[in-house]
């Protein structure tokens, strides 16, 4: 199996650049044209050209954007076949690899992988006077003007941005920047390499508070290293959990319907009819396709079917902004109902195998246990080799309770 959660990914290896140019073939072949862009990653260069060559020894053509977020390449294959943005997204930097996207900016669906990972072992080569265009392209700038017209945030603020030395740095600083706002920029040059870790979790940027009481600005906005991610903080310095950043964009949307995933907190459902799917947004975007007028989950992907069904941290920034300078987020999100949640990883050799012992059909879906008062998800990851288990209670004993429930299950088959 080759797609994870959310795409392809692996540490970086001499079969990973032989499976970039395997998948490249295959993709072209099926899309025709192709869009494709890069995170920051040193590797990235190299895993983009085997990908190109793929695509263009099967008689594919390829926009190359260069480095751009996952957002940014999605919003750009509306006019293509496919799109394939070559990143680890927020894993470590020895990690990359391959997202593949629809016109409609929406992930892969499983049926869609199924037919890659069959085709992958074919040769798709074509002869010398059938091969496929290669061309540079600037897919940054009709990004960023379409947010701004869609969303630009309106009157005075002044926010802390941390792009964590990824893709957003090309593109989240400059339409800040134009739409009037003051950025204090933390990790917005394109190194190669993350000054911190790039998953935007509260324990990765203790710094960001600091940084936002000292500049006395507004609010905060962190990425991870595509960018598909938007974390938040609010002016008073503090970090705002996913699950109440869900609940701040549905209620400034007006959201009646909103699609998240079975990690999320139960205090969505208050505000919201809502419906849940398996831990990943592509299942998410996949579910919007159908129901729901706006969707994300809690590690930070947002999707707003009504520009794309591709996770938009870009869009994400702006419109936070846009609520920062019209709203006071802290109050708001003080306001918000929130019971306890408990989260915990542990690293495994092989969680696949111990959730199919524990009776998961699908071990990146994983197995919910629910309580009336609480509930506990055991599930392994779709990007590292590790065992998740996320639990939450009325009370913090609940979730605790419901937290040792799957820590017990877990060690029974281990």
């Amino acid at each position: 199996m080759l797609f994870g959660s959310s795409g392809i990914r692996a540490l970086y290896d001499r079969s990973l650049v032989n499976l970039a140019l395997a998948v490249g073939s295959a993709v072209g072949m099926q899309a025709g044209q192709v869009v494709m862009g890069r995170d920051t990653r040193t590797t990235g260069p190299l895993l983009a050209h085997a990908f190109s060559a793929g695509v263009l020894s099967s008689g594919g053509d390829v926009r190359y954007g260069d480095i751009a977020p996952t957002p940014t390449v999605a919003f750009a294959t509306r006019n293509a076949g496919a799109g394939c943005m070559i990143t680890a997204s927020h894993n470590p930097e020895p990690y990359n690899g391959m997202k593949l996207v629809n016109p409609d900016g929406s992930a892969f669906t499983r049926e869609q992988q199924g037919v890659i990972e069959r085709e992958v072992g074919e040769k798709h080569w074509r002869d010398w006077e059938c091969q496929g265009r290669f061309d540079c392209s600037d897919l940054v700038s009709p990004h960023r003007e379409s947010i701004l017209r869609s969303v630009a945030p309106d009157g005075e603020l002044s926010v802390v941005l941390d792009c964590g030395n990824g893709a957003g740095s090309t593109i989240t600083p400059g339409l800040l920047g134009t739409a009037g706002i003051r950025v204090f920029c933390l990790n917005c040059n394109v190194n190669g390499t993350f000054a911190r870790p790039s998953e935007p979790l509260e324990s990765n940027l203790g710094y960001v508070g600091d940084m936002i009481r000292t500049c006395n600005a507004g609010a905060g906005i962190v990425h991870d290293g595509d960018a598909d991610r938007m974390m938040a903080f609010d002016g008073r310095g503090r970090f705002i959990s996913g699950d109440h950043l869900l609940m701040l964009f549905a209620r400034y949307l007006g959201a009646k319907r909103v699609v998240t995933t079975v990690d999320a907190s139960m205090a969505i459902d208050e505000i919201a009819e809502v419906q849940r799917t398996p831990v990943g947004d592509s299942y998410v975007s996949e579910r919007l396709l159908s129901w729901g007028d706006f969707g994300g989950e809690p590690s930070g992907s947002w999707i707003f079917p009504d520009h794309t069904l591709c996770p938009d941290g870009i869009y994400a920034a702006a419109l936070f902004a846009r609520i920062a300078s019209e709203w006071d987020v802290a109050e708001e999100v003080d306001a918000m109902p929130r019971y306890p949640i408990v989260r915990a990883s542990f690293p495994v050799t092989d969680p696949h195998t111990l959730l199919r012992r524990l009776g998961a059909d699908v071990p990146t879906d994983g197995i919910r246990i629910e309580e009336e008062e609480g509930w506990c998800l055991i599930r392994a990851s779709g990007t590292e080799p590790k065992v998740r288990i996320t639990a939450e209670g009325k009370t913090k004993d609940i979730a605790e309770k419901m937290a040792e429930i799957g820590k017990k299950m877990l060690k029974q088959v281990q």
